[in-house]
């Protein structure tokens, strides 16, 4: 079956090509006569050798390419890339002689496939372009800089690279993410820390109504100003609201500290939630839960 992709490749580049050199008039109303006198029927016959020598030569190098990447694992990507690079400059070169063997290229083909491939070209350059015009607004507006912790179209990491054409962005799970420039104003970005190393972070705990929220806010403040990774620079505030929570009435403790370097955001994260979780456990702190209240009879007859 993998052979069968080559063949037709080569066959829809070879179309193409005949497309292009055929006059407007030509590919609204096709001329026999005239398409006899752009193609060279014994080119056509020459060019058959010539893709049947590129398929083996493509078959030649994707074979010789999976042996080495199996035989030396270590320099698998290397090995690829060339493989890669190999296929599409026998594709390119088998297009350009199958093609000048085939047609006829007096005056007016090259003029039409000159303008057919100004054109197209200029198409497919549309996007480079505009991400080359939007990198340019990047440099100048400044949405983000290298080193910002980004939160950007689903994915969360550190900006590594800015270019001309595209931004790249290093996640937390450590994968390279490549957003071209013209896609970067059409969402929004959120920037933690714009430039600087200091971040905010902020973390949720969750508690009962019925325990003592004054208590874990300063089980929560304690936690986070004991931690390795605090800013003791900016504030630690501890905002604190009722909420239904799955069902359950709880209270919602926010805090918001900063980290002294945004890389260590995740550590500083985990220290204080362990820190939080022990001393809890330590002061007799619960979790959210379902609340089963007694009533009296001086109640009841209250209520009645």
């Amino acid at each position: 079956m993998n052979s069968c992709i080559p063949n037709a490749r080569l066959l829809s580049f070879l179309g193409a090509l005949l497309m292009l050199a055929l006059p407007a008039h030509a590919q609204d109303a096709p001329d026999l006569g005239r398409i006899a006198e752009l193609i060279r029927w014994g080119g056509v016959a020459a060019s058959i050798p010539v893709v049947i020598g590129a398929l083996f030569l493509i078959r030649l190098v994707e074979n010789v390419g999976d042996r080495l990447s199996t035989q030396f694992s270590n320099r698998r990507p290397t090995i690829q890339k060339v493989q890669t690079t190999a296929r599409f400059f026998i594709y390119i070169a088998t297009l350009l002689v199958a093609g000048g063997l085939s047609v006829r290229l007096d005056s007016t083909a090259l003029t039409v496939i000159g303008g057919a491939l100004a054109f197209s070209i200029g198409f497919a350059l549309r996007d480079l372009v505009a991400s080359f015009i939007a990198g340019i607004t990047i440099m100048f507006d400044r949405p983000f800089q290298v080193g910002d912790r980004v939160s950007y179209g689903g994915e969360y990491g550190d900006i590594i690279t800015i270019g001309l054409r595209s931004v790249r962005m290093n996640t937390l799970d450590h994968n390279i993410i490549t957003i071209p420039n013209n896609k970067v104003f059409t969402d929004v970005t959120s920037s933690g820390n714009y430039g600087a190393l200091e971040m905010q972070v902020p973390m949720d705990f969750y508690i009962g109504v019925d325990q003592d929220a004054k208590l874990a806010a300063e089980v929560i403040r304690e936690a986070c100003l004991t931690s390795p990774y605090i800013y003791l620079d900016e504030p630690v505030p501890v905002l604190v609201k009722q909420l239904i929570l799955q069902d359950y009435v709880a209270i919602n403790l926010k805090v918001r500290p900063y980290v002294f370097d945004c890389k260590y955001e995740k550590p500083f994260e985990t220290d204080v939630h362990f820190r939080v979780l022990e001393a809890f456990r330590e002061h007799g702190i619960g979790s959210p839960a379902v609340l089963h209240r007694s009533v009296g009879p001086a109640a009841k007859a209250e209520n009645r």
